[in-house]
């Protein structure tokens, strides 16, 4: 089988990462389409309420999850600079490491899911008419979980080789399925959430045999070979040295996350309602810029590994420019047309939709500083640098929006939709200003390193 790869240290960048990064921003609106199938069908054959159920348990399941996906992003890194070092041996075992670890990931991740998502949901004050339901679309999403972490990891693989087409093939394929799967248990079967949360599970197991497929039939260093897997310590512990930041941040990323939404949960069932549509019109912004995030991670992981700092300095230029275009026109154009939009995933609430439309305008318009955020973090981790993004991203954005929202959000007269939304913007700015002057300065450092060495 011939390997669809991409050499990142050699030829026009700008052509080369913007080739890269469609495919990848192609791969995540299916992604994200899993969940707004979800949405729009329960939406429309299940109403408001429901709605909100499967909204509410997005940053639940985000906070539990992303420790592990973390791993995942230390895995694609540790390829990226095994490759850019022409490194055959720590690729290999790299890819077989990383497997077995994302099954083990998946099983932790079962049982804790499985059996914390009432008490999780509770605790984020969901209200009554919608937490069983919350609880059962978390608990069967949770069985699958373990083909949802197959996929994250061997993605991050293929992507650190060079290719993104395949994941986007695959996730076309599993998102067909599961909009199908969708329509038959809750119009059929009369399943509700629960069916769409099954849909949701048999989707992902589809697109990790898919994964595992490519990965088993490559004939460079990325081959998976089932009887050859093994964890390698100093693999791992690379792996790790890296994911585990990642993974810490996006978890402390996503309790700021919760307690916003148990902000919007306190203004009862409509509000989440629409601020559930909107997360999710908002989601495809974010994967979009993202998506560059994570081009800019593997083209600094590569050149950073060949030791070619101008090209490193370059794709900070590009990436920057790139996503911010990118997070510009999509997400100004997610506030314009938000009535219609919104109106596609809730039919029976005038008042919802107007919710989901207030959190467009604070969120999706200037949207694109969460971008340049993102991107700067992506070109930290592909410096090897893990544990400074955490710090700063924490602080910045974690820390500072459980601060306002129990300072400047709970004086009365600020106790508004509005106000909350407001600390992402904030929060964005000082994160991304902090981020790229370090990065910056580590570039820099590496630069004269390197250079001293070849003296």
């Amino acid at each position: 089988m011939k390997n669809k790869t991409t050499d990142m240290t050699q030829g026009p960048l700008l052509n080369q990462l913007v080739i890269y990064t469609i495919p990848i921003i192609l791969t995540g609106v299916l992604q994200l389409l899993f969940n707004a199938a979800d949405l729009v069908v329960v939406g429309r054959y299940c109403g408001s309420i429901s709605v909100g159920a499967v909204g509410a348990t997005g940053p639940v399941i985000n906070l539990i999850t992303n420790l592990f996906i973390g791993f995942s992003v230390g895995s694609g890194v540790s390829v990226a600079h095994a490759i850019g070092a022409g490194k055959e041996e720590d690729v290999r075992r790299v890819v077989r490491t990383s497997i077995p670890l994302a099954a083990i990931c998946g099983l932790i991740l079962t049982v804790v899911g499985v059996c914390g998502a009432e008490y999780i949901l509770k605790l984020m004050d969901t209200p009554d008419d919608a937490i069983k339901l919350s609880t059962l679309y978390m608990r069967i999403y949770f069985c699958g979980i373990t083909s949802s972490m197959l996929y994250n990891f061997g993605a991050a693989i293929l992507r650190a080789a060079g290719d993104t087409r395949s994941p986007l093939i695959h996730l076309t394929i599993a998102g067909v399925l599961n909009v199908i799967l969708n329509l038959i248990f809750v119009i059929v079967f009369d399943m509700n959430v629960g069916g769409v949360a099954l849909a949701t599970a048999i989707s992902q197991t589809l697109s990790a045999f898919l994964i595992l497929r490519t990965l088993a039939k490559r004939t460079d260093n990325c081959r998976l070979v089932l009887k050859e897997m093994h964890i390698y310590k100093r693999q791992l512990l690379r792996i790790l040295q890296i994911g585990f930041p990642a993974g810490i941040q996006g978890s402390l990323f996503s309790i700021s996350n919760v307690l916003i939404q148990s902000s919007v949960n306190s203004f009862g069932s409509i509000a989440m309602s629409g601020n559930a549509a909107a997360q999710n019109i908002e989601g495809f912004v974010y994967t979009a810029m993202n998506s560059v995030s994570q081009s800019a991670l593997n083209f600094t992981g590569q050149n950073h590994g060949a030791g070619k700092y101008d090209r490193v300095r370059k794709t900070m230029y590009i990436s920057l420019g790139f996503v911010a275009v990118v997070g510009l026109i999509l997400g100004v154009s997610s506030y314009i047309f938000s009535k219609p939009l919104l109106s596609i995933y809730i039919s029976d609430s005038a008042e919802a939709v107007q919710y989901g439309a207030v959190r467009l305008l604070y969120i999706c318009v200037p949207y694109f500083l969460c971008g340049i955020m993102d991107v700067s973090t992506g070109l930290l981790r592909g410096l090897g640098s893990s544990i400074l993004p955490m710090i700063i991203t924490v602080a910045g954005v974690c820390g500072f929006r459980v601060v306002w929202i129990y300072t400047i959000f709970r004086i009365p007269e600020y106790h508004t939709l509005e106000v909350l939304y407001i600390s992402y913007i904030i929060s964005w700015t000082m994160t991304f200003v902090v981020q790229i002057t370090l990065f910056a300065i580590l570039l820099h450092l590496k630069k004269k390193k390197s250079a001293a060495m070849a003296v």
